[in-house]
């Protein structure tokens, strides 16, 4: 599964380090009575870290949220409604030695190889990230390599490549 950016949790720890200490601060500050300007820039620093801190953890539940999404979308997408007629099968069975084949000529890496088959089964990129528990950058860099090495233009030239004559 898609794990939280490290950036994101060291964010969240500078702003909670900010407000516990600008916190801690602000009350010796009030307990030795300090001029009203001092207090109010405190303030400002505590409420505006604590704000930094809602709206970031926001942010990672909103990831959360869209990464569950997206996982039961891929498994429902993965789950044939009827059983398939032989001919069908068959018909996958062919098509998918072709694409084996082909992807050996190009020369894919392993990598490649499983980010092709997720393409070709029309993953988005995003997609393609969360079910191998990668980077989207990575798989971006991924797709561009094998586009390079088919000599196609971009996706849909990669997946038409394999169906353009069959329809």
């Amino acid at each position: 599964m898609y794990s939280t950016q490290p950036k994101d949790i060291v964010l969240v720890l500078i702003f909670a380090i900010v407000v516990i200490a600008s916190g801690v601060d602000l009350m010796a500050d009030l307990s030795h009575g300090a001029d009203t300007g001092h207090i109010v820039n405190e303030a400002v620093i505590v409420s505006i870290s604590t704000i930094a801190i809602a709206w970031l953890l926001w942010g990672l539940h909103q990831q959360r949220l869209e990464i569950r999404f997206l996982q039961h979308e891929l498994e429902t997408a993965n789950k044939p409604q009827a059983p398939p007629k032989k001919y069908v099968l068959e018909a996958r069975k062919k098509l998918g030695d072709v694409v084996t084949q082909q992807f050996t000529e190009w020369m894919l890496t392993g990598s490649e190889i499983e980010v092709g088959w997720l393409l070709l089964k029309g993953l988005s990129l995003k997609e393609v990230a969360i079910a191998r528990n990668t980077q989207e950058k990575t798989v971006r860099q991924q797709a561009s390599s094998i586009y390079k090495k088919a000599g196609v233009s971009g996706r849909h030239a990669f997946s038409a490549w394999f169906i353009e004559d069959i329809l």
